[in-house]
């Protein structure tokens, strides 16, 4: 199957070393994205007038924070707070103007601000940039395992995935395949993914046991990293530690 924009990045995930390839893929986006962000960029028009409007979800703005451009990041929270004290105020005195100080009209302020305020909490320019190319990313694996041999071999062999994203290949798969082509991928999958943990699993035990005296001579096996990939199968985290060997 030839190469297309999005099934660059999945073939290229498959063929890393990498405990899950959509944790990759993911942990990719965000770096991306994050330097975007931090990049020349936040001095476009466009793209300050969404993180004005959106903000970041706190995990991000950690991100950004540890990026070191905290000029680039004061200037985008500066106005981001601008915009949100004018969405505010507005919001307020808009309400205040009903005719009484009534129930209604306190319910009708509470509530303004409230929406205003939970649209904030869930929304985040980096999460939104992440998932609108993530989300071809996904489709992109079922289009590549319906009609690429090769790809549905990688599946196959890969180091399978964390317990989120296998779920979310589960759940997925009705969506693109007929009712016995998504039997055999969940088949596969289960495999794949049970496989793996259970390897995962047995380094685990191989760590700690390194920790008894007992074994304080035997060699580590496969196991010095089996707690970072470990936390990649239940958490879907990458460490940096681990990013680079997983992109090799």
């Amino acid at each position: 199957m030839k190469e297309k924009l999005y099934t660059i990045p999945v073939n290229d995930a498959f063929q890393s070393d990498s405990e899950c390839p959509i944790c990759l893929m993911k942990k990719t986006l965000e770096n991306n994205a994050i330097d975007f962000v931090m990049g020349p960029s936040y001095m476009e028009d466009d793209v300050r007038a969404e993180t004005d409007k959106i903000g970041f979800c706190s995990f991000h703005i950690e991100k950004l924070y540890e990026n070191q451009n905290r000029l680039g990041l004061a200037l985008m929270l500066k106005t981001h707070m601008d915009k949100t004290i004018k969405d505010i105020e507005k919001s307020v005195s808009g309400s205040s103007k009903l005719s009484s100080s009534s129930l209604f009209k306190r319910k009708v302020e509470i509530s303004g601000v409230k929406t205003y305020i939970d649209n904030l909490d869930n929304s985040c320019y980096i999460c939104n940039k992440i998932n609108n190319t993530f989300l071809r990313y996904i489709d992109t694996i079922f289009s590549l395992y319906q009609n690429d041999d090769q790809f549905r071999n990688k599946f196959k062999e890969s180091k399978g995935f964390c317990t989120s994203h296998y779920g979310l290949l589960y759940q997925e798969a009705p969506n693109h395949f007929n009712a016995d082509k998504t039997e055999e991928f969940r088949k596969t999958l289960n495999t794949v993914y049970l496989d793996n943990i259970k390897r995962v699993r047995d380094d685990l035990e191989w760590f700690i046991d390194k920790f008894d005296y007992r074994y304080v001579n035997e060699p580590w096996k496969n196991s010095k990293d089996a707690l970072q990939r470990s936390m990649v199968k239940t958490n879907s985290i990458i460490h940096d530690s681990l990013l680079a060997k997983q992109k090799e």
